[in-house]
């Protein structure tokens, strides 16, 4: 299992440590402040978001959205994603 901080695509310098990602070898976590907020499957290119927590916690999740080629979601979109 490898972790890294996400970087931001909002043009943020970082989120100081509040965003990383897990990596397994076929499942990409979102890990934003101290809760899993979304997965990617990397064997069946799928991703999951686990609701709408806060604006800062939305903007980690677009991030790992843009990381894995996905769009940008706006509050409605992330309660409701899947």
């Amino acid at each position: 299992m490898k972790t890294f901080e996400l970087t931001p695509t909002n043009g943020q310098k970082s989120f100081y440590k509040k965003a990383i990602v897990i990596n397994t070898d076929r499942i990409s976590l979102l890990k934003s402040y101290d809760t899993i907020v979304a997965e990617y499957n990397h064997d069946t290119k799928k991703m999951q978001v686990f609701g709408w927590y806060s604006k800062t916690t939305a903007l980690h999740i677009n991030s790992f959205l843009n990381l894995f080629g996905f769009d940008s979601c706006n509050k409605k979109q992330l309660q409701n994603y899947k």
